[in-house]
């Protein structure tokens, strides 16, 4: 039975209302707050690095002017539609040009498009030239259908990343169980997010610019972070390089955006900030668990 069904003349005008009031809300809450899932987020996602805080204050800038001239037309549709229609002006004028309104609105769109470009392009200037000096490099390999990382700056660490959820087979017992298993290492503890979490997290540090190295052993992938606005093709016989700076301390989630095969949908990417200090800290446990874990039939362990 539909919602707008029954003879109540109040029933449709109330049902329409409740759905328009929760489709408003959707529209001003967050899409993903910290890098975490946010129910009935449309918005984008909260910024986590420098770079995106300047795509989202680019997005509300377009998004006011996109406003804007939509209000505009339809104001203007709106008003050609009652003043000259064939009730109201029964008898239409036969002007053809109008030179000076012409000109006007083939100028107006261009400098319209010249202020977008004054900001688009020092934008993604910053955003593809990865900094002169960098703190530590990070190279990504996409596999079907996992990660493997390496961190060839700090002791060349190694480790493969795989889904807890790698399939739609994976039972709640099961996810629960690799969960307390891989949870173990996570530094920053919290709610596994379903199908997007994994056994051996990313590891960065908060204020470091990082060189991100990217490539692939089979087919294309895509290593992307929409709350560090990180996002390159993983490509077979091709590195490809970004960087991105962890503002504050927290879990950012990613996936491969890539369609690359029938495990695309369980390539998730996490990433934890944390401290300096940390990060330190992470990195000699690391360097003296390199040869004391044996690799387990689920998930590689550390190289």
């Amino acid at each position: 039975m539909s919602i707008f069904s029954g003879k109540s003349s109040v029933a449709k005008p109330i049902a329409f209302l409740g759905l328009s009031l929760i489709f408003l809300g959707a529209l001003t809450s967050p899409a993903l707050a910290d890098g975490i899932p946010h129910p009935w987020g449309l918005n984008l996602q909260d910024p986590g690095s420098p770079l995106q805080a300047r795509i989202n204050d680019f997005h509300d800038i377009l998004l006011w002017i996109i406003t804007i001239i939509s209000v505009f037309v339809l104001g203007l549709l709106v008003y050609v539609m009652v003043r000259y229609n064939k009730w109201t002006n029964p008898t239409p004028t036969t002007t053809t040009h109008n030179v000076k309104l012409e000109i006007v609105w083939t100028l107006l769109p261009c400098f319209i498009l010249i202020g977008i470009a004054l900001i688009s392009f020092p934008l993604l200037y910053y955003g593809d030239r990865t900094p002169d000096k960098v703190d530590l490099t990070l190279k990504v390999t996409g596999h079907q259908w996992y990660w493997s990382y390496e961190y060839p700056d700090n002791g060349d660490i190694t480790f493969d990343s795989h889904a807890i959820w790698d399939s739609s087979d994976v039972t709640p017992d099961q996810a629960n169980k690799l969960i307390a298993d891989a949870s173990k290492d996570w530094l920053i503890k919290g709610t596994p997010q379903r199908m997007l979490e994994v056994d051996n997290r990313v590891v960065l540090p908060v204020g470091a610019a990082v060189r991100v190295q990217i490539t692939a052993t089979d087919v294309e992938h895509s290593w992307f972070l929409p709350s560090l606005a990180a996002n390159r093709m993983a490509v077979p016989g091709r590195l490809n390089e970004i960087w991105l700076k962890v503002d504050h301390e927290g879990i950012y989630y990613g996936q491969c955006s890539m369609i690359c095969g029938n495990g695309h949908g369980y390539m998730p990417i996490v990433i934890e900030g944390v401290s300096p200090d940390k990060f330190q800290e992470w990195v000699k446990s690391k360097k003296a668990a390199v040869g004391s874990l044996a690799p387990s039939s689920k998930f590689a362990a550390i190289q």
